[in-house]
Parts: C-alpha cells; structure tokens; sequence
C-alpha cells in the first residue's frame, strides 16, 4: 500500500446505529476508503452483530467483527460491579473508550496500514498550542456533546481519530444524512446509555445477577441518628429524592453513601452543594499521566461533574500523589463518588479525573 493510500484508509468504529452510519457515509463522500469495525461485547447475542453487518452491506464497505467479550468483562463489567459494591456510581464509557473501544481500533489500524481512525461521536479533534498535542474538543452539537466521554484518550490515538460528526449541530441532520441514502437505521432510536444492559434490564437487576449482595442497612442523618432502614446501597445514588422508601415529613436527598458502614445519608438540597471536589485516578491529556501539567496551574478552566451538568469556571491544584483538588467558583450540586470530572480549557479537553469522597 502506497503512503497516499494508507492517508486515505481509515478504521471506523460501526455499531450499526444512525450515528456511526451517517460517519461513514460523510467519510466516504470525503473519499476515504472505509473499514468498518464491530465491537462485539455479547459474546452469545449476535442481535447487534446481524445489525452492523446490514448496515456495512448497505454502505458498501468491509466489517471486521471483533469479540472483545472477555476484555470487556474483565475490565469495564467488572469495575463496574466494583464500583456500585463500593456505593460509587461508575460511567462505563470514560473506561470503555481508552481501555477497549480506542486500543481495539488502533490495533486494527496498524495492522492493515490505515492511518487513521473514526466513530460516530459527537466531539471534535484539535491541535492545541497550548497544551501542545493534539485533544478533544467540544463538538458544535453542544446539547449531543460528548467529548466529556474521550477525556481519557491519550493524544497519540487523538491524532490518528476523525469525528465525522463534529460539525453537525442537530440530530436531524444526521438522520438526513443516513435517509437520503435510504438507510434502513435512519429511523431508529438512540441507543441505550449502559450498552451492555440487556433490553429493559436496569443496573440493580444486572448487579443482582452478577452476585451482588443488596443487603438492608440503616438510613441515617449527617449526625448518625438512624432514620429508618434502606434497601441495599446498591440502589442509591447522589442526589436521590425519589423512590427512598422513607418518609420524614420533608424532602429528603441521599447525601452520602458508605459501603464500609453500610448506611446511606439522608439530608436536605443544600447538602448536597460543594464547591471543592477531590479526585484520584487521574488523566491529562498533555502528559498521558496524572501529572498536572505547567499551564493548566493558576489558570481559570471549566469542569464538569457528570455528563448531564454545565461547564463551571474552577481552578485545579495538587492535593496528594495521583490526586486532584478542583475548587469550583460556585457550589456543584451532588458530585458523585466514582463519576469523572471532566476539565476543559476554553472549548478544549485538558484531562481529568474520578470524583471520590473522603470521609473524617
């Protein structure tokens, strides 16, 4: 294969939905040569499967189909199993994307000679002279943005990646896109958050079945006065009002959750605000490590505590080995032990890191 050839072949991330179908469409009409690749997570449901190979039939262009069941399993199944045993709430997908989704694509990339890689995500790619490599940026879809889920992708892999959909700042183009090609998935809904979830299974029933203990334990206030008894903490989560089980007579939120002790906290809104959030397991995107850069100390960056919230203007600091401290200009509302905190310079991803709760 000829270097102008390999520049023009690109692996491309197909699960068969209308957004990695509508990438490959946009690839191909920039002239890349495009192979599509099926991440395989079901091991003995080949439903998904059945799906990406229509769809790369209807595109005209070659599947790989790769079973990464087991890795799977091993890594994000099984932290996330972890992390709810331990009352955090784990996002599957900042795991996902460097440890399985990214490594699968690059590996295939090298070894048929293609220079690049691309999915179907609603982020963009830059090189930033600040941070000096290339990153994440926030896509134009501001309300579909998801480039808080790639903040862990080091910048050897950001350079090699194309987000076709970068530039499209509403879904209905997207679906445009796939149905003037007459695409039989243009019509079909998005996909579910927790993609290893089997059709309206929820997360408890999952945890359940993979021998998670939900065991009752008490309901206390932030005096450790029992309240009254919870159904295993499993089934909570920071924030919680709704579907507690308890009634005292006002609104009550769950303010902490402590596997050690088996209790979960119950307090009123204005608990749950904080303006400092503590973070271990941390990534910056400039020195693929923990390690803060230079630039990003003393400098005014925006952080997000969850996928859902609102960028909010914080500073970064050092607080122990691996460990972050973000000090929020205003309060953030229930920051949620094993969810990322996402930091972004400007419209640019810097790094960032799992919110965790220390306790006295």
């Amino acid at each position: 294969m000829s270097v102008e050839d390999a520049n023009r072949k690109v692996i491309l991330g197909l699960s068969g939905g209308v957004d990695s179908t509508a990438a490959a469409l946009i690839l191909k009409e920039r002239g890349y040569d495009v192979t599509g690749l099926y991440f395989n997570i079901h091991e003995n449901d080949k439903s998904g499967e059945k799906k990406a190979v229509k769809v790369a039939e209807e595109l005209g262009i070659d599947l790989i189909i790769k079973d990464v069941s087991q890795r799977f399993n091993e890594i994000v199944v099984s932290d996330f199993i972890r992390e709810y045993s331990k009352g955090r709430t784990p996002n599957p997908c900042t795991l996902c994307n460097p440890e399985i989704k990214f490594k699968t694509l690059i590996d295939e990339a090298d070894r048929l000679g293609a220079e690049f890689i691309a999915t179907g995500h609603y982020a963009d790619t830059t090189f930033s002279s600040i941070q000096n490599c290339h990153v994440i940026r926030v896509s134009a879809n501001r309300k579909k943005d998801q480039s808080y889920m790639l903040y862990r992708l080091p910048a050897n892999v950001i350079e090699r990646l194309i987000l076709p959909l970068s530039d499209y700042d509403d879904k209905e183009h997207i679906r445009k896109i796939a149905r003037e090609k007459s695409m039989s998935n243009s019509e079909d809904k998005d996909s579910q958050e927790i993609c290893f979830l089997n059709e309206g299974e929820d997360y408890t029933s999952f945890l359940k079945k993979h021998g998670v203990k939900s065991v009752e334990g008490n309901f206390i206030d932030k005096d450790s006065n029992v309240l009254g008894r919870h159904k295993g903490i499993i089934n909570y989560t920071i924030g919680q009002r709704k579907g507690l089980g308890i009634a005292l007579g006002k609104p009550a939120f769950v303010t902490d959750i402590d596997a050690e002790n088996n209790t979960v906290t119950l307090g009123e809104n204005v608990d749950l605000f904080n303006r400092q959030v503590i973070c271990d397991n941390v990534f910056f995107t400039s020195t693929s490590s923990s390690r803060i850069p230079e630039f990003i100390m003393g400098k005014r960056l925006y952080g997000k505590i969850r996928y859902a919230a609102k960028p909010a203007e914080c500073s970064v600091e050092e607080y122990k080995e691996g460990m972050i401290k973000v000090l929020f200009d205003e309060p953030q509302r229930a920051a949620t032990g094993g969810q990322s905190l996402v930091l972004y310079m400007d419209d640019e991803v810097c790094g960032g890191g799992l919110i965790t709760i220390e306790r006295k």
